[in-house]
C-alpha cells in the first residue's frame, strides 16, 4: 500500500506540474498553435500582422487596407480625403466619418492641439507634399486664417467648409484607425490573439506564440529618420490594448543649423520646439491612443501631464530632454503595471 500511495503522490504531482506548464504557455498537450504574420507596405510605411489562425487572413486583410486606402490615405490622389482637399463633390463613407468624429471629439477636448486642419501648414513647412521652404512670419499669419477645427464640418455625408482653403491632415489619427480596422477584422475572423502593427500604433489581443502578453518595444527618440538603430528604451507587457508613439526624432530636417520636426502647432503655425522627444499612450482603442500623443507633443511636457491627470482611462509614457540634454523619463502611474524593462 505504501508504494501504490507513493506510486499516486508521484503522479498528482506530475499532473499537477502539467496542469502549471499549461496554463503558462510552456506545453500544449498536442494542440498546434499556428502563428502567421503578414508583411507589407500601406500608406507611406509598413505594416506586420502576426495572428493565430490555421488559415491565412492575406486577403481580407488587404481587402480591407485597400478600403481604408480609398478613404483615408493622403498618399491616394483618388481617396474620399484627397478629393475633399480639392473641393471636389465627394460623399465622405463610415470610415471617414468615424475618424472625423473621433477627431472632432479629441480636437475639442485639447483646446486644439489636435487639429486635423493644420494640413497647409504641413505642407508650408515641407513636411506634406512640398519642399523644405521654412516659410516666413508672414505666409504662416496668411494660413493660420484658415486654420481650426471649428471651421469644417460633416454635413448630410458632406465636408463642409468655411474656407475652400482648409485642407484636411487625418494621418496623425487615421493610422491609428486602421489598426483598430484590422483588429476588428480578426475578432469578426474569430481570431482572438493577435498583434497588428502599422507604422509603429499597435493593438494586441489575447497572448503571443509563447502564452504570454504581447512585448512591444518603445524606441529611444535618437535622431535616426531612416530606423536604422531601432534602440529601445523600455519594453511593454501589454495585451487587449491600443499603443501609439508620437515623436520628432523619425520626420524632420536641419536647415541654416536649425532643427524643424513634423509636429507643428495648429495654434502658431510653427514646428514644436519643446523638450518632450516622444510620447507613448496606452488606450481602450489606437485610434484614441494615436491622436492623444500627437495632442501630448504639440502641449508640451508640463500641459501633456495635466491632460494625463483629467484622462485616467489613458497612460502614457513620455521621453525628454532635461537641461544637459540627457534623457529623462515620466509615466503615469497605470503605465508602471505595463513596464518591463
Amino acid at each position: 500500500m505504501k508504494k501504490k500511495n507513493f506510486i499516486w503522490l508521484v503522479l498528482l504531482v506530475i499532473g499537477a506540474a502539467l496542469v502549471l506548464l499549461k496554463q503558462n504557455g510552456i506545453i500544449s498537450w498536442g494542440e498546434t498553435k499556428s502563428y502567421r504574420t503578414e508583411k507589407g507596405l500601406v500608406f507611406g510605411t509598413m505594416y506586420n500582422i502576426t495572428y493565430e489562425s490555421e488559415n491565412s487572413l492575406r486577403l481580407d486583410i488587404d481587402k480591407e487596407l485597400d478600403n481604408f486606402d480609398n478613404s483615408l490615405s493622403m498618399f491616394n490622389p483618388n481617396s474620399i480625403i484627397s478629393l475633399s482637399n480639392k473641393n471636389e463633390d465627394v460623399t465622405v463613407d463610415s470610415l471617414f466619418t468615424n475618424v472625423f468624429q473621433k477627431a472632432m471629439s479629441i480636437s475639442e477636448a485639447t483646446d486644439g492641439c489636435f487639429d486635423i486642419t493644420v494640413a497647409p501648414l504641413v505642407n508650408a513647412w515641407g513636411f506634406g507634399f512640398s519642399e523644405n521652404i521654412t516659410p516666413d512670419k508672414a505666409k504662416i499669419d496668411s494660413i493660420l486664417k484658415f486654420i481650426g477645427w471649428q471651421k469644417v464640418q460633416l454635413k448630410d455625408g458632406k465636408v463642409v467648409k468655411q474656407d475652400p482653403r482648409i485642407m484636411l491632415d487625418c494621418s496623425a489619427i487615421a493610422k491609428g484607425y486602421s489598426v483598430d480596422v484590422i483588429a476588428n477584422l480578426l475578432k469578426r475572423k474569430g481570431v482572438k490573439n493577435f498583434m497588428v502593427d502599422i507604422g509603429g500604433e499597435v493593438v494586441v489581443s489575447g497572448v503571443n506564440a509563447s502564452g504570454n502578453n504581447w512585448r512591444i518595444g518603445v524606441s529611444k527618440p535618437d535622431d535616426d529618420p531612416l530606423s536604422r538603430n531601432n534602440n529601445l528604451q523600455t519594453i511593454l507587457d501589454i495585451t487587449d490594448l491600443g499603443i501609439a508613439t508620437s515623436g520628432n526624432y523619425r520626420n524632420f530636417y536641419y536647415k541654416d543649423g536649425m532643427k524643424y520636426a513634423h509636429t507643428i502647432d495648429p495654434k502658431t503655425g510653427y514646428p514644436v520646439q519643446d523638450r518632450i522627444l516622444s510620447a507613448t499612450v496606452i488606450a481602450q482603442d489606437c485610434m484614441t491612443a494615436d491622436a492623444y500623443a500627437t495632442a501630448f507633443m504639440v502641449m508640451g511636457l508640463e500641459r501633456a501631464k495635466e491632460m494625463t491627470e483629467q484622462h485616467p482611462e489613458l497612460d502614457a509614457y513620455f521621453i525628454y530632454s532635461d537641461d544637459k540634454g540627457n534623457y529623462q523619463t515620466y509615466m503615469t502611474d497605470g503605465m508602471k503595471k505595463f513596464v518591463r524593462e
